[in-house]
Order: structure tokens, then sequence, then C-alpha cells
């Protein structure tokens, strides 16, 4: 592991011993968008900036064979992904602590454990190494199945500001970690939070012989969004909370109010033990399909 702590001062009003907001870069668009996007969430929570970039070997860069007088290719490389980087995150927010590492290791791994002391891990959708076609990276969907805390995949698209956070609710614990980084995301930002409940009639509800009010679900289905909210509405009265219940799919009806928020908030619920079974279908749907940065918070 190699280090380069190039920081500088945030100001007298910086939380002192707050967690670092951790980036990873690859040198692609995808990362310096992530970077883009930490820096301004570094300058809103007042926390360092930590740019990290991990040097995954494969089977065929055998590292103890090359020469001594050889320079190491991938750490050179490394090295100018990090520095360009940190140039990036200082011209958007120069008040910001910048810190720079390079790692070698396997990069999921490495990710999620970089998310154990972090406020966040903040990636690209995609980077060098994915398929021109792939909506998601497998990376992404890994650290944001497996990391402890907040993951942030920041999509592709226009930086237009929308001045709304959207966030995710059911009637299960598993969404209060979400709803407490929603809340302070909208708090931060000084803008609206769209809680966004989406319900649907279990298949037997259309046999002929089954009737349903639909009034008192629909009413039954709001008060499930209001109890959940209660308490982090008395906890952030400053936010304005805007609660939208529809009868639809979960992730059409985040993905639809996602055209209109600068961050998407979902939980992950998943409860499979191995690879991406981890990430909740509709976080991973979120994921794939939102056009704005989504955060994952796991329980």
């Amino acid at each position: 592991m190699f280090s380069n702590d190039t920081s500088q001062p945030v100001g007298p009003d910086a939380h002192e011993g707050s967690s670092p907001i951790v980036v990873a870069v690859d040198g692609s668009a995808d990362a310096d968008r992530a970077v883009r996007w930490a820096a301004d969430d570094a300058f809103r929570r007042r926390s360092a900036l930590r740019i990290v970039h991990v040097v995954e070997r494969g089977p065929y860069d055998i590292h103890r064979f090359a020469a001594p007088a050889r320079p190491d290719t991938m750490v050179m490389n490394g090295w100018k992904v990090l520095a360009e980087a940190e140039q990036t995150a200082r011209r958007r927010q120069p008040s910001v602590e910048v810190s720079t590492e390079l790692i070698e290791g396997n990069l999921t791994r490495t990710l999620c454990e970089q998310a154990a002391g972090a406020s966040a891990v903040v990636l690209g959708s995609r980077g060098l190494g994915g398929f021109a076609g792939a909506l998601l990276g497998s990376v992404s969907t890994h650290v944001a199945g497996h990391a402890h805390g907040p993951v942030v995949v920041v999509r592709p698209g226009g930086e237009e500001v929308h001045r709304e956070v959207v966030v995710g609710v059911d009637d299960s614990p598993q969404c209060e970690p979400a709803l407490a980084y929603a809340f302070e995301q909208a708090r931060l930002r000084g803008c609206a939070l769209r809680a966004v409940h989406a319900w649907q009639l279990p298949v037997h509800a259309f046999a002929p012989e089954i009737s349903y009010d639909m009034d008192e679900i629909r009413q039954a289905q709001h008060r499930v969004v209001q109890e959940r909210l209660a308490a982090w509405q008395e906890r952030f009265p400053e936010v304005e909370v805007v609660e939208a219940v529809h009868s639809a799919d979960p992730v059409d009806a985040l993905t639809n109010a996602a055209t209109r928020a600068d961050l998407v908030v979902v939980g992950s619920r998943g409860r499979g033990a191995v690879g991406s079974i981890l990430l909740g279908s509709v976080s991973r749907g979120v994921l794939h399909h939102a056009h704005c940065p989504v955060a994952v918070v796991r329980s």
C-alpha cells in the first residue's frame, strides 16, 4: 500500500475526526464524474476526501519477476491516474482536504474494506474494464451489495441541479439506514426529500371471487409511509418532505422520480450469501436504470 497525503486545511468549521469520503478512480470518464460528486459531498459534510486507485494484477502480471531497474508500468500509471483525479477534486472544491492512496490487491475486496472507515464509498457506474453495452459495471454491483455503509454510484448524465433527493420507503426496518442517509443528504443540500412508496396487489387479488376496498388499501399504504417517516421528520424538521405513494412497480416508481432528482437513496434488502444476491432486486434495478447518482445503504 502506498499513500500520498497532499492535504490542505478545510477551515475552522470543519468537523474534526469526521470519516472521509472515499472515491475510487481508474482514469475513466465515469471515475472523473465520481470524483466531482465526491468532492462536492466532502465539501457539504466538511470532511476529507480520499482518492483511491487499486492495482489488481492478473495471472500474467508477475511482479516478482520484473527486472529491478525496470519501472512498474501499472504502478506508474496508477500514480498518474491519482494525480489527475486530485487535480480534478481541487479544481472542484479547493477548500476540501484531499489525500491519495495507491493499493495493490483485489479491487472489489479492497473497496469493501475501504467502506469500513468511510462516510461513503463513491464509484463510477462503469470503469475502463467494463463492456461497452453493460448498463452497470460488475465492480459497482458487487461493492454496492457487499460494503457496509453507503455506496454511491455516479451514473453518466447531465449535472443539472433539481434540488430534490428521492428515497425509497417500505414497511421494513431495513430501510431505516437509507432514510437516515437521505434525510442527512437533503439537510446538507437544503433541498426537499421525496419519499417514494410503491405497492402492488398480490396476483390472487385479480381473482373475480376476491374483493378489495381500494380506498382502504391506499389509506393503509399512506399510513405505512407516515409512520416510517414520523421519527425522522422530528429529527430533521428543516427538511421538507414530499410523500409519494404509488400503486406501481417499485423500480419504475423510483426511476421515474429519479428523472427530477439529484440523488436516489435505496436500502439493500438482499439476504443471499453469494455475489450480487446480496443486492436486493429493487436496489439492483434502480442502480441499472436511474439516470442520476444512486446511493445504496445496507442495514
